[in-house]
């Protein structure tokens, strides 16, 4: 009899306002992944030095979610890749526009950050070095745009009303701030472990394991409702596999964790974690290889597992997405930096690592003749409590804290490395402490604030 009158409701609505506009408040997802594994040999990213692929570990992808509610639809992409470089995703966004009808500002585009994934040209002199400037790099660059766009069609082609629930997990000893205070006075990079000079972390960890899940919705017909996807959003460089062997890193091995769990689709974001990685620096182990990878995935994979059951329901009658794109000032470059820069690649071979990163930092700056950066921190807004905020590099996580902590919505995913990549951007403090983030910087000082600024007035404006 209940089953009866649900189904006379159901017509009368339709019969009165449309069967359109009935269920355009109702939340659909869709879910997809493509792989995106190169060609035999194509050099691996995230080095100074050219490291030619020798096989497949396992597989890369491109793993979308699209969201349509309220009229409106945004796509998120998160791609198994170092970053993606700002002229790949003006590219996909075109062809996403073009072959779903997604209007190219509401699609985000972010990377893993995995380092055993092939080289995108940067358009950057460093291309030359890592062999990003290659015949096979370049051929991987040119195809990806595509590649990025078939996630989104395939994704778009499963749309379904779909139930969302969300919880915040938590994991300690995991993730570690990569720079610490010495008793010589600087901040280091990486110490060496168990060392004696070493007197504290020079800045937090986010411990956060933010956690969206996307069940199939509840019907007359089907009353248990089937796992879709899963979106994980942590923060921690992946950086663990090592080798020459393509791989995910332990974002793939959380999903291969996750599965006899959860089943569907896993995605992971990774929050701003530029100064955040995986080495416990009080352990005396290596912290390397395939069975490092696994045991940080099936870690977080544990904290998700332990989160389940507070999962809540998230009503979501809406999509809204908002973007601006933001100028960020350049560092100064001296007259000295200039030509020790050029001096410096010319002699790659010869030179010392933070010669090699101050050197391309310099001429990229160069490069842009004295104009600001024109980076994009975009939003998007599921209902009342879920907001994806895009970051356009390896975000310090002071900042990403300050974000979460003034965010008016419930549940804040940060993505970095979204929308393209300016390399480094620490926090204003970090600037005088120096080490490798910092020369790497290719934005001057009080930049990352400005993002963050930026990222919590856009939220600000989104929320109901």
């Amino acid at each position: 009899m209940a089953n009866g009158m649900f189904a006379f409701l159901r017509v009368l609505l339709c019969v009165c306002f449309g069967a359109s506009s009935v269920f355009a408040a109702q939340l659909q997802v869709g879910a997809a992944q493509v792989t995106i594994n190169p060609a035999p040999g194509t050099p691996l990213a995230g080095y100074y030095s050219l490291r030619p692929s020798d096989g497949v570990l396992d597989d890369l992808h491109a793993k979308a979610l699209v969201f349509e509610a309220g009229g409106e639809k945004a796509a998120l992409v998160v791609s198994d890749l170092i970053s993606l470089p700002r002229h790949v995703v003006l590219k996909a966004r075109d062809l996403i526009a073009r072959e779903s009808g997604i209007a190219a500002e509401n699609v985000l585009l972010a990377a893993t950050h995995t380092h055993t994934a092939p080289v995108v040209a940067r358009e950057s002199p460093r291309d030359e070095i890592d062999g990003a400037s290659s015949d096979l790099g370049r051929a991987y660059t040119e195809q990806l745009p595509a590649l990025l766009a078939k996630s989104v069609a395939e994704a778009q082609a499963a749309l379904q009303p779909a139930r969302m629930r969300a919880a915040k997990g938590h994991v300690e000893d995991l993730a570690f701030n990569r720079r610490y205070r010495m008793k010589s006075g600087i901040v280091a990079w990486n110490p060496p472990k168990l060392d004696p000079a070493i007197i504290e972390p020079a800045g937090p960890v986010d411990p956060e394991v933010g956690i969206l899940t996307f069940d199939q919705a509840v019907t007359a017909e089907k009353n248990v409702p089937e796992p879709f996807a899963t979106f994980v959003n942590y923060a921690m460089h992946p950086d663990t596999v090592g080798g020459v062997r393509i791989s995910a890193d332990y974002p793939g091995a959380l999903a291969q964790a996750l599965a006899p769990v959860r089943g569907g689709l896993v995605v992971y974001g990774n929050g701003c974690c530029g100064n955040i990685n995986h080495r416990n620096i009080t352990w005396s182990d290596p912290q390397k290889g395939p069975a490092e990878t696994a045991r940080l995935a099936r870690i977080l994979a544990g904290a998700v597992c332990a989160a389940l059951p507070h999962l809540a329901d998230i009503s979501a009658e809406s999509v809204r997405v908002r973007r601006e794109i933001v100028p960020l000032p350049l560092p100064e470059i001296s007259e000295t930096d200039r030509t020790q820069a050029r001096e410096t690649v010319r002699n790659i071979q010869n030179a010392k690592f933070l010669e090699q990163v101050k050197a391309f930092k310099v001429l990229d700056v160069l490069a842009r003749n004295g104009e600001p950066w024109e980076v994009e921190v975009q939003v998007i807004v599921l209902g009342k409590d879920v907001a994806f905020v895009s970051l356009p590099g390896e975000i310090f996580v002071e900042l990403g804290l300050e974000i979460k902590k003034r965010s008016p919505f419930a549940h804040t995913c940060l993505i970095e490395l979204a929308n393209g990549s300016i390399g480094y951007i620490p926090n204003r403090s970090a600037y005088p402490e120096g080490a490798y983030e910092v020369v790497s910087a290719r934005c001057a000082a009080g930049s990352g604030e400005q993002l963050a600024e930026t990222a919590v007035k856009l939220l600000r404006e989104l929320k109901p």
